[in-house]
């Protein structure tokens, strides 16, 4: 039986893993969450899909006695990293606060590591941290860290030096830095999806909730870009294609440092994700142009191919597939 410690496992992402590394009857898993961005009762809905229940501890991984007694009760073999705060925008409104809570709550998971026996960490890194490129489409080869546009990609890029650093001091550290594009859909049980506390910052939880009522109007941040529709492109993948990459990278765990991309290699627009939830919902959402944000890039996606070569990873789902699924979500909530 391997013990699994899942940071931030209550949020989007983290709870999409869970469901998966629950598949494998010889996980042991604990969930530890403040729960700033997600809501307990996910715990249960994990539950009621996987027919298995994780541990739940509710903290904070910047409380480095509750994370040291952690520690000293579970001999992890396996630390999946998700916690953090995750907004763009509201990172170049709060630097200090994402460089406290993003960089120090990994140094805090790093002094706990043990350095005798064989550890895998895999961490949630962004395509944020390749910045401004000469090309929007992304190779792990390109250099990071030099055009960053925002601080919560500069967070992501200071953990990643910071693990490698970390890896030249323990050689039984397996670390697997995957770095993210932009999730979208839900579980198709309808039972998990994307449910951000107070006001959501991506862009499929705004249209959710513009769908929903909740939101009178949806931004579009900026419609001037130098794109096909003038509005900005990113590679969105279906969250459960994304969980699988966490599988997939834990199968091929090796000491040292492995960089993959998780993403589709396609670029959709925001209007273009706007009309095929409009169709795919048969309801007009309401729009607004707004001026654009700080920090946003006119274009990014992933090269995702040495994912699909060294890992047997590939995405199988498409944005229909996450439209379809997300409304089936909304319409059991």
């Amino acid at each position: 039986m391997k013990k699994i410690l899942v940071t931030g496992g209550t949020g989007y992402i983290g709870s999409h893993t869970v469901v998966e590394l629950l598949k494998n009857p010889d996980y042991s898993i604990d969930i530890i969450d403040n729960l700033s961005n997600s809501k307990e009762h996910v715990v249960d809905l994990i539950a009621e899909i996987a027919g298995k229940k994780p541990n739940f501890i509710k903290g904070d991984l910047l409380d480095f006695e509750l994370l040291k007694s952690l520690f000293e009760k579970n001999d992890y073999d396996i630390i999946i990293h998700f916690a953090g705060l995750k907004a763009v925008g509201e990172s170049v409104e709060k630097p200090l606060e994402y460089y406290e809570n993003n960089i120090q709550s990994t140094i805090n998971l790093l002094r706990l590591v043990r350095t005798d026996k064989p550890t895998d960490f895999i961490f949630s890194s962004s395509a944020t941290v390749y910045g401004e490129q000469d090309s929007p489409k992304c190779v792990e080869t390109m250099q990071t860290g030099t055009k960053l546009t925002n601080p919560y990609g500069r967070t992501k890029y200071f953990i990643e030096e910071i693990l490698k650093d970390y890896a030249n001091t323990n050689p039984n550290f397996c670390a697997t830095i995957l770095r993210y594009f932009n999730p979208v859909g839900a579980h198709p049980s309808g039972l998990l999806g994307e449910d951000p506390n107070g006001i959501p910052n991506n862009l499929m939880p705004v249209v959710m909730r513009t769908y929903t009522g909740e939101i009178p109007a949806l931004n579009i941040f900026g419609d001037d870009y130098d794109t096909p529709d003038g509005t900005a492109r990113r590679d969105y993948i279906h969250v459960v294609d994304l969980a699988r990459g966490h599988i997939a990278s834990l199968e091929h765990s090796k000491p040292g440092i492995s960089i993959y991309n998780l993403g589709t290699g396609l670029p959709t627009s925001v209007k273009e994700i706007i009309a095929a939830f409009e169709e795919a919902s048969g309801k007009k959402l309401n729009t607004n142009i707004a001026p654009r944000r700080s920090g946003d890039l006119p274009e990014c996606w992933a090269d995702p191919s040495k994912a699909n070569a060294e890992l047997g990873w590939h995405t199988e789902l498409t944005i229909a597939d996450a439209i379809r699924d997300t409304l089936n979500y909304l319409n059991k909530q």
